[in-house]
């Protein structure tokens, strides 16, 4: 399957209105804003999916582990025709299939359930394992974590292990603002790169750095993108 991303006319520059759109008590603003280029890259230049091969077994794979701030990831998902754009008035209502985390039941082009910490990792690790023994090697997975996921102690095993497997169908976006309680010495690639993957800091606002890093090579090794986001106050 060839990468054929739909254009429906929106473009990176409307995001912020169709996130405007989304209003009510929703108190994840800051953890939205911090993945809205990393996603928009990827759904624009990288991932090999779109709404009329979402259901397709060699569609690209995206999970949202930092799914407690939805807005950016909707929006995104909206411009590139997974849903109607008016779904995004009802966010977080009774009646709206756009809860305060995302329904894989509920969202087409949604992959995973999610927003507790922890989670997205290893369920990316079992997505890749699974399309392997299925013999299906060109889909790749893709899962955007935040750090101060890392602070739990599934996302490290789940690091060795995919490291330990060479799953090299497997990448890992870690937004980098400064949320974790811990850290490592040399930073966070550091960590990626002791367990055997390959790995890249760069700037989580520049799209051309953003694509460089999402479309490096990194034969029989699992890669790890840190997009460093300035944290708001």
């Amino acid at each position: 399957m060839t990468q054929a991303i739909a254009d429906t006319g929106f473009r990176y520059e409307d995001l912020g209105r169709l996130i405007a759109l989304m209003t009510g008590a929703e108190k994840h603003g800051p953890a939205a804003h911090s993945t809205l280029d990393v996603l928009w890259v990827l759904y624009d230049r990288v991932l090999r999916v779109e709404p009329e091969t979402a259901e397709e077994a060699g569609r690209d794979r995206f999970l949202l582990s930092k799914g407690h701030g939805p807005m950016a990831y909707y929006a995104v998902l909206a411009a590139k025709g997974f849903f109607p754009v008016d779904w995004l008035r009802g966010f977080g209502s009774y009646d709206s299939p756009l809860g305060h985390h995302p329904d894989r039941t509920l969202i087409p082009g949604v992959e995973i359930g999610s927003g507790s910490l922890g989670h997205g990792l290893p369920l990316a690790v079992g997505s890749a394992l699974g399309l392997r023994a299925q013999g299906l090697d060109e889909p790749a997975v893709w899962v955007l974590i935040g750090d101060a996921e890392l602070d739990e102690g599934s996302n490290h095993e789940a690091i060795a292990y995919a490291g330990a497997a060479g799953l090299e169908r497997l990448h890992t976006v870690v937004i980098d603002n400064d949320s974790a309680t811990h850290g490592w010495r040399g930073g966070i690639a550091s960590r990626f790169e002791a367990a055997g993957w390959s790995a890249v800091t760069v700037d989580g606002r520049d799209h051309a750095a953003l694509r460089a890093a999402f479309t490096t090579p990194h034969p029989g090794r699992p890669h790890a993108v840190i997009a460093r986001v300035e944290k708001k106050q």
